[in-house]
């Protein structure tokens, strides 16, 4: 309680003791409603200054001290509204009369032969060819690798069904022609039974009869069952009769077996290559690859891997339909492998290959750029007398280029635009005065100084072109010392008015703002600086992004272009980055300059091993140990009403760093030892120790610099209260007649 009846007034002179100090009267302020909301107000908002309620006759007295300047505020508010103003509309400075769009009032001739550049148009026309610029397009290495090892895997499962399907032919061609052997094998099981059935009953019919064995083909041909075959059944039929008749019995036994193993392995061999097909690239539904010799698949994979490598050297490009493919495909493999080998080596091929071909950032870039610079410069010509623009016609941009180069397109300062835009910008300090007022009533003046050189400071890099940048560090430096509100809302005036006055990249402006924004909602929940490094990468990251989608939105790209705003991305981030560092080098200076104080500046003025504190702990233990003691008690309320948590603790830490220029003189360090007062006895000399921690502790917290926020804690701790114990001492002094009359101001 004693620490808030003293009002957090000017350091030193209110412990003189020549000055009244209205005990009573602070008393009653401080017990009043009005006065306690005042004080906490105070403690929410360290840079302003509580305004308790004077008594009367003092309060008479200021009033009639402070009228004269009562049109202070006023002026600097006007100064401000003027300089910002004329700092910030720049557009209006020299802003042409004749320009494009307008009416020529008079005709208007070129005074002399000339020859200028149309740098707008010209940008335009550059900007429109870098953005239609091609893509350079190279086949893709792993891609490539992939289709290869697609291809080798096709391959594979050819040689396995090849040789589950077993030797091919099964039996010498100069026994069983190739045409029999393939009907044998593959023929489907009626067709077969019924062939087979009529072979071993003409057998049958003809065995021990020699006559009718040299006639068996005539006995094969009288049968009626022979008869209703198709053509190619009887001559299967022929040829197995044929073979009984000129190999022995053992033989065409052995036949029978191997025709039996071939027909089953072949029936499994299509039932694995129909469960292949059915997955994704797999192989060909397609038979024909079992009539292939071996030599004939040998030389039908070596043409594969060759053609399918020139294919993807030269590049098969994204959307190239399938029946162009395999026209390309087929031309490649005519000639080159067995004519009854390319239906399925095309259907092979097919399945493997695809798009192969990316973009290459770099070249395209390159391709851009090269693009863009042969587009030559717009020039446009003039001779002398001819005619630049008729009355009454429309300006146009070539009109434009040559009246400004004669200096006719009246170039002076828009003395009614630039007035409007003041009025625009004392709304916006309007607006900015009422945000103040509601959530950080009544900064200093230097705090709006601080805010003015700010904006002066954008409007000056304005001249370099980089004032869209610093959009971040205005966001984080304000937040940190005023406020997240007070930091979005000056982000976002300075975002909708600094435009119109100045001429300034759209998209540039916008990110940069997105990031200020952020920055500036985040920065004031931070507690060190290393954090606040780490939150200059997330605005690099926002800007970044919202630059690339503001850029597709606002300036469409085709869609094989798209990669090409990415350059500026990366550049806003950059730019985004190097602002908040900027920011955060230039804040440790900005608040000893201005005496203010940030939550990290008070997070590091708490921290135990300031020089201050550390001194303390040594010199006067016992006040160290009361000062934790009462920082935590103090931090706890703060909390619980509210108030500044960060200011509450680091003004308590350091509220009694007076009492070591005589630590023996306050109890708490006396250990149990002796009474140092006692030592005295004198009443007075000892109050003047009492009286003296405040003095000195001012004394040392201004050669530490300590903020005057944090430094108010050490005289107003003590309120206005006696120090009783010896002002009871020197009473009784009194009454025994030992010392001088008493003066309660001593």
């Amino acid at each position: 309680m004693d620490a808030l009846q003293q009002p957090p007034d000017s350091q030193e002179s209110r412990f003189k003791p020549d000055r009244p100090l209205h005990s009573d009267a602070f008393k009653q302020n401080f017990n009043s409603q009005q006065s306690s909301r005042r004080w906490l107000s105070w403690l929410r908002s360290p840079s302003a200054t509580p305004q308790v309620p004077l008594p009367p006759r003092t309060k008479r007295y200021r009033a009639e001290k402070t009228r004269p300047g009562r049109l202070q505020p006023t002026l600097a508010l006007t100064l401000s509204v003027v300089t910002l103003t004329a700092a910030m509309g720049q557009r209006f400075h020299r802003q042409p009369e004749l320009q494009v769009g307008t009416i020529a009032p008079k005709t208007l001739f070129a005074l002399e032969d000339a020859v200028v550049i149309d740098r707008e148009t010209t940008e335009a026309k550059r900007a429109a060819a870098r953005t239609g610029a091609l893509p350079v397009l190279v086949p893709d290495p792993e891609k490539n690798a992939q289709i290869a090892n697609s291809l080798e895997n096709l391959f594979q499962q050819v040689d396995i069904l090849r040789n589950q399907a077993g030797v091919f032919p099964f039996i010498e061609t100069n026994r069983l022609s190739l045409t029999t052997q393939h009907y044998i094998r593959e023929a489907p099981a009626l067709e077969w039974t019924a062939v087979w059935t009529v072979v071993k009953a003409v057998v049958a019919e003809t065995r021990g009869d020699e006559t009718a064995q040299e006639n068996l083909e005539q006995v094969l041909t009288n049968r009626l069952d022979f008869r209703t075959m198709n053509l190619q059944q009887k001559q299967v039929a022929q040829d197995i009769v044929r073979y009984q008749q000129q190999w022995s019995a053992a033989d065409f036994k052995a036949l029978q077996t191997q025709v039996e193993f071939s027909r089953l392995n072949y029936q499994q061999a299509l039932d694995d290559l129909a469960r292949l097909s059915s997955a994704e690239r797999g192989l060909p539904n397609d038979a024909i690859l079992f009539r292939f010799s071996d030599s004939e698949w040998i030389a039908v994979q070596r043409e594969l891997r060759r053609i399918s490598r020139y294919m993807l050297l030269q590049g098969i490009a994204e959307g190239v339909p399938l029946d162009l493919l395999g026209i390309a495909v087929e031309a490649q493999l005519r000639g080159v492998v067995p004519s009854n080998t390319e239906p399925f080596a095309q259907a092979l091929l097919l399945d493997v290959l695809e798009p192969n071909l990316m973009k290459d950032p770099e070249r395209t870039r390159v391709k851009a750029e090269a693009a863009a610079e042969g587009v030559p410069e717009v020039k446009v010509i003039a001779r002398e007398g001819e005619v630049i623009v008729r009355q009454g016609q429309k300006i146009k941009q070539s009109t434009f280029v040559l009246l400004d180069h004669f200096r006719l397109s009246r170039r002076r300062v828009n003395v009614p635009n630039l007035m409007g835009f003041g009025v625009l910008v004392a709304g916006g300090v309007g607006i900015f005065l009422i945000a103040e007022r509601t959530v950080r009533p009544a900064l200093r003046r230097q705090d709006h100084g601080l805010i003015v050189f700010m904006l002066l400071g954008v409007a000056g890099l304005n001249v370099v072109g980089l004032a869209v940048y610093s959009l971040p560090a205005v966001g984080l430096l304000v937040s940190s010392f005023y406020g997240a509100t007070l930091g979005s809302t000056l982000v976002a005036l300075l975002a909708l008015i600094f435009p119109i006055g100045t001429r300034i990249s759209t998209i540039p402006l916008i990110a940069s703002a997105a990031g200020a924004l952020v920055c500036s909602i985040i920065a004031p929940r931070l507690r060190s600086r290393e954090e606040l490094a780490l939150l200059g990468g997330v605005i690099g990251l926002i800007q970044g992004a919202a630059y690339l989608a503001l850029t597709w939105l606002i300036n469409p790209v085709s869609l094989t272009n798209w990669y090409l705003p990415l350059t500026g991305a990366i550049l806003q981030g950059i730019y985004g980055v190097v602002s908040s560092v900027v920011a955060l080098g230039l804040s440790p200076y900005l608040e000893h300059l201005f005496d203010l104080v940030t939550p990290i500046r008070l997070a590091e003025l708490s921290s135990p091993n300031r020089p201050m504190l550390k001194r303390l702990a040594s010199e006067a233990p016992g006040t160290f140990q009361h000062t934790l003691f009462v920082a935590s008690l103090a931090e706890a309320a703060a909390r619980a009403l509210r108030c500044n948590v960060e200011l509450v603790r680091a003004g308590t830490l350091y509220h009694d760093i007076g009492k070591m220029h005589d630590p023996l003189g306050f109890i708490e360090n006396q250990m149990g030892g002796p009474n140092k007062h006692d030592k005295i006895n004198d009443p007075w000399v000892s109050a003047d120790i009492i009286q003296k921690h405040v003095s000195e502790g001012l004394v040392m917290a201004r050669r530490c610099r300590l903020p005057k926020a944090v430094r108010a804690f050490i005289p107003e701790h003590q309120g206005t209260m006696l120090i009783s114990y010896f002002y009871h001492q020197a009473k009784e002094q009194a009454k025994s007649g030992k010392t001088k009359a008493i003066n309660e101001h001593d």
